[in-house]
């Protein structure tokens, strides 16, 4: 089933894919992080404080690649390390979710606004479908991820 819309939809989402790319680069420049650093810190917003090794595995990167990403977060003080309390031995990484949120807040807040204007666009039908591919994709690529890191 190769057909041109099926092109065109696959043409659509690699330039989203490069376009969000393009957008966490300008968006992590304007923070004063380099790459898509903050983007990490997403993980810590969601999940909350964890170890240098769990957000590792969150992220997929080393561990020293998260030591150094956990170095320039606690610089500019976006994290804080703190000792476990039952196990001194261990690192628990604690977002300063005050200070991430503003300083990401902003340099998203006119992406969000046209985005949701964006979604109210669609009916309800239609925005179950978006749904159902997003999620689908996703799958694949966990899928995918999970197969190149066992290989």
């Amino acid at each position: 089933m190769d057909t041109d819309l099926t092109r065109q939809i696959r043409k659509l989402n690699q330039a989203h894919a490069y376009t969000t790319i393009h957008l966490h680069e300008a968006v992590g420049r304007k923070a004063g992080l380099p790459g898509t650093d903050h983007k990490y810190l997403g993980f810590l917003l969601q999940k909350g404080p964890m170890t240098a090794g769990e957000l590792s595995a969150l992220t997929g990167l080393t561990t020293g690649a998260v030591t150094g990403l956990i170095d320039r977060f606690e610089k500019k003080h976006l994290v804080k390390r703190q000792f476990d309390k039952t196990d001194r031995r261990k690192v628990i990484i604690a977002p300063n979710t005050q200070k991430i949120m503003a300083l990401l807040e902003p340099l998203y807040k006119e992406y969000r606004r046209q985005s949701e204007l964006l979604i109210a666009s669609f009916s309800a039908q239609e925005l179950h479908i978006i749904e159902r591919f997003l999620s689908k994709s996703v799958d694949i690529m966990n899928e995918t991820m999970h197969t190149l890191n066992d290989k």
